[in-house]
């Protein structure tokens, strides 16, 4: 076999997508796979199938906005990273959520939802989830994950960080958590 772009595209380790004002434009085997769907579920269709609830995918492209023009992130311009808890869409784990890193790039970061470039990563061999939580739990635990503080947290989710801080409460007492490192350990855990 001659490999060429195609073919690394559908035979990368990871899942990858194509996308155009959040549309799922292409992917490949990997994500379809991760997803437990077919070509037919999502090409054409809306990332908003994959996430939890509405409200997390507004929420989240929301933020991929914000941070891929922002100066002051540890990316280049243009690209994102996070992990979220995403939503298997067919198959014997339909409904299933799962953490799932997920990195991108804008291919014009003045209109950053345009036309991108995205790989997926399904951790839930690594990072189970064991508890239910709320959209602004998930949201709230993917950050604490990433480092962030209480303020930082408050910034980029536009609430205030009294309000991190109670969700921060509820994620301690539902993990059985005494200290912040503890419940950051028991969510990668």
């Amino acid at each position: 076999m001659s490999l060429d772009y195609r073919s690394a595209f559908e035979l990368a380790p990871i899942g990858l997508v194509l996308s155009a004002d959040r549309l799922i434009v292409d992917c490949n085997k990997k994500l379809l796979d991760m997803f437990g769907a077919t070509r037919g579920q999502l090409i054409g269709q809306s990332f908003e199938k994959l996430y939890p609830t509405a409200v997390e995918f507004e929420r989240t492209g929301e933020r991929i906005k914000a941070s891929l023009d922002a100066t002051d992130s540890p990316l280049p311009l243009g690209h994102y990273a996070d992990d979220r808890v995403m939503k298997r869409v067919d198959g014997p784990r339909a409904g299933e959520l799962f953490w799932c890193h997920v990195a991108g790039r804008a291919l014009d970061p003045a209109d950053p939802h345009a036309e991108g470039i995205w790989s997926f990563q399904d951790l839930s061999a690594h990072r189970r989830l064991t508890v239910e939580l709320t959209p602004r739990e998930r949201e709230i635990a993917a950050l604490l994950m990433a480092g962030l503080t209480s303020k930082l947290i408050g910034r980029r989710l536009a609430i205030s960080p009294r309000t991190v801080d109670v969700y921060r409460a509820r994620l301690m007492k539902k993990y059985s958590a005494a200290s912040t490192p503890e419940l950051i350990h028991k969510l990668l855990a």
